[in-house]
């Protein structure tokens, strides 16, 4: 299953956080309460919807002396939950530690999601005869002259074992099915040679699995010597400690508070300039006030600091790059109506008429949704975001088109008899909200006999909805998962046949779920870049034609750090900001 990400918890308006309890937002007479609620947001961070790539010019605080030479200091909301490769679960925070300490068979670069050689010299391609003509059969040349931070040297066994380690503990919260989902066998075929053979052709292997904090490669040795690998359990050890040859060696993790690590003096890729730390820090206050005073480099990417740190000289701000994690909206097409709430009228069969899920598509405001319910952090997005794989500027998105979606309405007859539904939404998030409010006013303010209630309720209620097969509502708003690879954005939400195809129940309305099917199942076994783009292009006029979902908004992926900082870069496809780059 698919997990569940959360967006960014801002402050309301008045500055509290409310409480939290299930509740209904009843029907509204128009637009007026959400312009109103709207106004205020955009109210609260004029200035900031366009941050420049410096610090503001006005005197606003801040110091320009480098605080902490020699050490990149990064504040993170959280600490990892482990820092084993075979136990970090997806999503996690150990996932951020493990790409700053292991090494993987090949890289992403900050510019290009195209892989390139790490601990493999080459990236295997059927052009360089590392691919076999079928696809099936990857051959890695392993680098040589690699140690680990134990000192051992990494060969194909240490690749092996790497692997072989995490699919033998199969832990519930780790990551083996990323490797098991798609491998048939690997094999060392001598010191410096690892093979792998898939179960049928994936040209995502590389971006999804290689590229991935289960494959990351660990000493043999090391582990062995601590505890070793025990089927179905925890290695206590490898929890917290690590055994990688990665740029950083961890030094110390004081919980709760912060972590140290050390640059690899010997890294084979060329030390990195800096040593790190990584303090854990939540709250909102701390941030700001240590970002004035230079105490940390770089913070979490939350849009709401930029109104509070605009003024700060020493404080610049990368709104280039957007997150993996598109906002949008469900339809459901497998209704059990003893489900529903009681006031909604709509038949199971509600959603099968494709002219439906369009009026609803064109009766949604996507302006208002990147303005106001992102603050202007945010575009209008197609149905993959962009730096992935097959995105185009080109590609069709939706916009608001209140003739038409009325006329739609109109032809499939709801337009006079009118419906009531509800939506589902986590409570007073920040992100998932807007999209049903805007939602609500967009439609109720076309006829009055349209009626959608935003129902919000606590987070532990909305992840127990989110996990029932039928899903108990007929609408429900999260974001994606941040995938690397289209594949798994169209495997998981548009294949008739994917997770949320058959739970949503897409071919009980999909006018032809086979052709949409066979597109995805290509591209996915096309090991030719241009054939897989030619291949999405045509899934994501597909998807426009017969939406499954409302797709509300790409959010920005704002990076906030010192001016002191050089050479900052960043790629949306990491996990995280990766500290081998950085100077100050």
């Amino acid at each position: 299953m698919a997990v569940i990400r959360r967006g960014r918890r801002f402050a309301s308006i008045d500055g509290q956080e409310g409480e939290r309890r299930p509740r209904l937002l009843a029907r509204r007479p128009g637009l007026a309460a959400a312009v109103l609620v709207f106004a205020l947001i955009a109210q609260a961070c004029t200035g900031a919807a366009t941050p420049e790539e410096e610090g503001g010019d006005d005197g606003g605080g801040g110091t320009t002396e480098v605080k902490n030479p020699g050490v990149f200091v990064h504040s993170l909301g959280g600490e990892p939950e482990t820092l084993d490769p075979a136990a970090s679960t997806d999503g996690g925070f150990g996932n951020r530690a493990i790409i700053q300490m292991y090494d993987f068979l090949v890289d992403l670069p900050p510019d290009s999601a195209v892989p390139v050689p790490m601990i493999a010299t080459e990236v295997p391609t059927q052009e360089n005869g590392l691919v076999s003509d079928d696809g099936l059969t990857y051959t890695f040349p392993i680098r040589e002259g690699v140690t680990f931070h134990d000192g051992t040297d990494l060969t194909a066994d240490d690749v092996k074992f790497s692997w072989d380690r995490v699919v033998e503990m199969d832990l519930p919260e780790g990551q083996a099915s990323r490797l098991t989902d798609i491998i048939d066998e690997t094999r060392v075929v001598d010191d410096f040679t690892f093979e792998v053979t898939l179960q049928q052709p994936a040209a995502y292997f590389m971006t999804t699995v290689v590229y991935s904090p289960p494959a990351a490669i660990v000493s043999q040795d090391a582990v062995e010597a601590n505890g070793g690998v025990v089927a179905g359990e925890p290695n206590e050890y490898m929890t917290t400690n690590e055994a990688g040859s990665g740029p950083y060696i961890l030094e110390e993790w004081e919980r709760g508070e912060r972590l140290h690590f050390l640059k690899n003096e010997d890294y084979w890729n060329g030390a990195p300039a800096l040593d790190a730390r990584w303090e854990v820090v939540d709250d909102e206050s701390v941030i700001v006030v240590g970002m004035q005073a230079g105490d940390f480099d770089l913070v979490e990417p939350t849009p709401q600091y930029v109104a509070q740190l605009q003024d700060s000289d020493n404080v610049c701000f990368d709104e280039s790059g957007f997150l993996l994690e598109p906002l949008h909206l469900s339809y459901n097409l497998n209704i059990d109506p003893d489900l529903l709430p009681n006031s909604d009228t709509i038949p199971p069969d509600f959603f099968y008429d494709s002219r439906v899920r369009r009026a609803f598509n064109l009766a949604f405001d996507y302006d208002a949704m990147v303005n106001a319910g992102l603050e202007g952090f945010g575009a209008s997005g197609t149905y993959l975001p962009p730096g992935v794989l097959g995105w185009s500027e080109d590609a069709p998105k939706y916009e608001q088109d209140l003739a038409e979606s009325e006329r739609l309405f109109r032809e499939s007859g709801w337009w006079d008899r009118g419906f009531e539904v509800s939506v589902l939404v986590e409570e007073a998030n920040p992100t998932f909200l807007p999209v049903g409010l805007i939602l609500k006013d967009n439609i109720e303010a076309m006829n009055p006999n349209f009626r959608v209630n935003v129902l919000q309720v606590a987070e532990t209620q909305f992840d127990e909805a989110h996990g029932q097969t039928p899903f108990p509502y007929a609408m429900w708003i999260k974001n994606a998962d941040p995938f690397t690879d289209p594949h798994q954005f169209m495997q998981t939400y548009f294949h008739p046949d994917g997770e949320w195809g058959e739970r949503l129940g897409y071919r009980n309305g999909m006018e032809d779920p086979d052709a949409l099917a066979d597109v995805i199942d290509r591209a996915a076994a096309s090991t030719d870049v241009e054939e897989r783009e030619a291949l999405y292009g045509e899934a994501l006029q597909m998807i426009y034609d017969d939406p499954m979902w409302l797709w509300a908004a790409d959010e920005k992926n704002v990076q906030i750090y010192q001016c002191w900082v050089q050479d900052f870069v960043y790629n949306p496809l990491w996990i995280m900001p990766r500290w081998v780059f950085y100077d100050k």
